[in-house]
């Protein structure tokens, strides 16, 4: 084996281990390598790789549930009119049929017609903090997968872990130290961030080549739905073809007092139906405190439709009580709902106007050039920002760093978390996008970061890179004479 080569095994070997021993404590051990071993061997065969299309490839993992083929899943894996089929432990690629998901768990049942083994099912109420638990997926080669870890904290309707998960680990089975599953992975601890593996496509033209590009990250930190709610969730899918969740019909945000206030009401919703206006703030649903709007979204979802509910909200200075009979959530609506949360993994389908006469005009240089440092980050919530040592507001969790990049260069590097640039708070991407693009080419900012819960500073000078919409205007400038339609976002 040549030198590099070596190199690079090795740091392929270790990096991992390293990783994880940032984010995780030590973990007890489920007994010797075999026990682990026999476990994977045990559990494997009723784990299958899921994959779907819509315009990119997105791959999860799933789990065998029962002889007749059920198979639950990550709802984030649901197609619209695409196929969907898994893959099972001999590389066999089978169709599946879609048979229903719930907008709550994000879980999703399909079914297929092969044998496959079902896995066997503990008790999440055995699972306690400091409890040895495995993940097994299958990774990119279709092999087994096995990491382990243990669990940081039990609730009714999920489980934190402290273990190590890879990309398309979303619907991975979490088992105890007798192979039986626990729990089903939902995804990384970064606000409910899904593992869905997904793949950018594009093949050459004529040459019969295909480039593909995947990019997920890594996590040391993972939400499990217990395995009880799961079983739940996929008896009402196999009876019923759905969970029945209560729909209201508004658009919430959590204002500046830290109320929940209504922003939108649907035409024709129960909300509407009932008097609910935009600007009103919620108080309390049938008489327990509204403190957040994740809060009240859980609540009313939590209820079935048809059921009557009584909110207390302040609309115009006045307190008032008003009664609601609660619709259903409906697959159309957890469908807009996907594609708000996570647009890359679901698109919205295009739709066709009238063809517009195109104009020509001049390029405006903000479309030409934009600044640049080099980082892809992960907005971290309230809880998350508390454990990497965020004392007020929440920070950015770097994620990614582009090589030979400005911030590489500064000396960022992953896991470090941002709270300010020049001085000012930043707790969105947004946020730390408008400071840089304000900036001139060569200016320099100041980032404020924790690293290991230790504050830090350090200065970033800023650089500006071409677009794509520049560069194909330099190769095709007479074919792309786009309409100002065009270029509204």
């Amino acid at each position: 084996m040549h030198k590099k080569q070596k190199i690079a095994f090795l740091l392929a070997v270790i990096l991992p281990a390293f990783m994880f021993s940032l984010f995780a404590e030590p973990i007890p051990r489920s007994g010797s390598e075999k026990d682990i071993s026999d476990i994977a061997k045990k559990v494997y065969p009723s784990v299958v790789k899921v994959e779907t299309r819509n315009r990119t490839r997105r791959v999860a993992t799933g789990v065998v549930m029962d002889k007749d083929g059920h198979i639950i899943t990550t709802a984030l894996i649901s197609p619209r009119d695409e196929k969907i089929y898994v893959i099972d432990r001999n590389g066999k690629k089978i169709n599946a049929d879609f048979l229903g998901m719930d907008s709550v768990t994000h879980l999703a049942l399909i079914k297929v017609e092969e044998k496959i083994p079902p896995i066997k099912l503990g008790h999440a109420k055995d699972m306690s903090p400091g409890t040895w638990i495995g993940v097994i997926s299958v990774s990119p080669e279709n092999t087994p997968a096995i990491t382990q870890g243990i669990v940081s904290s039990v609730a009714e309707d999920r489980l934190r872990l402290n273990v190590w998960v890879m990309p398309g680990s979303s619907g991975s089975p979490v088992v105890d130290n007798q192979g039986r599953m626990v729990g089903l992975v939902r995804g990384i601890y970064y606000d409910n961030q899904p593992f869905v593996f997904e793949f950018k496509e594009k093949e050459i033209v004529g040459s019969g080549y295909v480039i593909s590009s995947a990019e997920a990250p890594s996590s040391g930190m993972a939400l499990a739905i217990p395995v009880d709610l799961v079983q739940k969730v996929a008896t009402e899918i196999k009876e019923k073809g759905k969970v029945r969740r209560g729909w209201l019909g508004v658009s919430i945000t959590d204002n500046e007092e830290g109320q929940v206030e209504i922003i939108n009401v649907e035409k024709e919703s129960p909300a509407s139906l009932a008097g609910l206006q935009r600007g009103d703030v919620i108080l309390e649903f049938d008489g327990e405190k509204v403190t957040s709007g994740k809060m009240f979204a859980y609540a009313v979802r939590g209820r079935s439709p048809g059921e009557n509910v009584t909110l207390k909200i302040k609309t115009d200075g006045k307190e008032k009580k008003i009664q609601v009979k609660l619709g259903e959530y409906s697959e159309k609506e957890i469908f807009k709902e996907f594609e708000r949360k996570f647009p890359r993994l679901f698109p919205q389908p295009k739709i066709l106007r009238e063809p517009i006469e195109p104009k020509t005009f001049k390029w405006h240089l903000g479309l030409e050039k934009r600044k640049y440092i080099g980082l892809y980050l992960n907005e971290l919530g309230r809880e998350l920002s508390e454990f990497f040592g965020v004392k007020e507001g929440r920070g950015l969790l770097v994620a990614k760093i582009t090589p030979d990049s400005p911030v590489e260069k500064a000396g960022l590097k992953v896991g470090d978390v941002i709270v300010k640039v020049d001085n000012k708070r930043v707790e969105s991407v947004g946020e730390l996008s408008k400071l840089i693009q304000a900036k001139e080419e060569g200016d320099t900012i100041v980032i404020e970061f924790l690293r290991e819960k230790k504050s830090k500073t350090v200065k970033v000078k800023v650089e500006q890179e071409e677009t794509e919409f520049s560069r194909l205007m330099r190769y095709f400038p007479n074919e792309l004479k786009l309409s100002k339609e065009f270029l509204r976002y």
